[in-house]
């Protein structure tokens, strides 16, 4: 079942900040990073419970080929991801986020 996707708008921040900084770094590499966002984001819509709890309710899954990770909710109906963050920044700021 492919559940629906929201993004916090934090996490909507994070996406585009991201990909201005992979696009200013090397032309069409910002568009890469989307289609591996979009990739994992689709394996998590249709797996779910895949991967472990971070914290709380929320899971982590790494995206294939960028040091970022996503920070999800999964429900029933709907997945909802509250911040895509590299993974060499202070875990504090994700954990405040998520609270």
């Amino acid at each position: 079942m492919n559940r629906q996707v929201i993004y916090t708008p934090e996490a909507e921040s994070d996406v585009a900040e991201a990909f201005l900084w992979y696009e200013n770094c090397e032309p069409g590499l910002g568009e890469e990073f989307m289609r591996c966002v979009e990739a994992c984001v689709t394996m998590l819509q249709r797996h779910p419970l895949m991967h472990r709890v971070a914290v709380d309710s929320f899971r982590r899954a790494l995206i294939r080929r960028f040091p970022y990770e996503i920070f999800y909710e999964p429900e029933s109906v709907k997945l909802t991801i509250y911040a895509v963050f590299h993974c060499s920044q202070d875990p504090g700021k994700w954990r405040n986020r998520l609270h």
